[in-house]
């Protein structure tokens, strides 16, 4: 490694430690170079922090790739989520940096979703998603981001004991279907049921609107037993 690279990785590596709150003069102070330095490799303190920012992502992509599929990708979207909270939880400083108090997504961001949607699509093609792969990439998304962030500002305090494991539970049991069993026959009928309760006029007679709703509860209900 030269030095060049030594002194840029030196850099990266006291600006990563003392997180985005830090000064150029702390960063410079802790890395044992002087402020001239600092903007010759990074431009400005913004430049530095988009770098370690980028450092981390590669860190954390590194372990996503390492999680080879398995067969069932329900369960690789809970080993997804529990490998994202440990690694800001490991890493409170520089997740800070990938994902908070940003006025725009680091590019890199885009590359971890990727790896969800493919994950999504393998979940959505076994037929167990009740939205489009889209809404449910950014549903689960935000609730781990979300709850990364609460656990490192808070991790003991109240109800904070397996917040990470009850969220994603709960966020889990609103992207899927509740069994395998459930058909999309029946998934499209309490679709349906849901629009008829919020259309003021459906353009049919109050006796074909109750006939249509007995046979759409009992396609519904299908989910439950067939």
């Amino acid at each position: 490694m030269s030095e060049q690279s030594q002194v840029r990785d030196r850099i990266l590596a006291a600006a990563t430690e003392l997180g985005v709150g830090a000064s150029i003069r702390d960063v410079c102070a802790a890395a044992g170079v002087t402020p001239p330095t600092v903007y010759h490799y990074f431009g400005d303190k913004n430049g530095l922090l988009d770098a370690v920012a980028a450092a981390g992502f590669e860190r954390y992509l590194a372990e996503k790739r390492d999680l080879a599929p398995s067969s069932d990708p329900v369960e690789d979207l809970r080993r997804g989520w529990d490998g994202h909270v440990e690694f800001g939880l490991r890493n409170p400083a520089i997740y800070g940096l990938m994902y908070g108090g940003r006025t725009k997504p680091h590019p890199s961001m885009a590359q971890g979703q990727r790896i969800l949607q493919q994950r999504m699509t393998r979940i959505d093609e076994a037929g167990l998603l009740t939205m489009p792969v889209d809404d449910a990439v950014q549903t689960v998304h935000a609730a781990t981001v979300g709850t990364t962030i609460l656990l490192i500002a808070n991790p003991t305090g109240p109800g904070m004991d397996r917040l990470s494991e009850r969220t994603r539970e709960a966020v889990l049991s609103s992207i899927l279907v509740t069994s395998k069993a459930e058909s999309d026959l029946a998934a499209a009928a309490n679709h349906l049921l849901v629009l008829l309760a919020r259309t003021a006029e459906a353009q049919l007679t109050p006796g074909e609107l109750a006939i249509l709703r007995e046979l759409l509860v009992s396609l519904g209900n299908s989910r439950a037993t067939g």
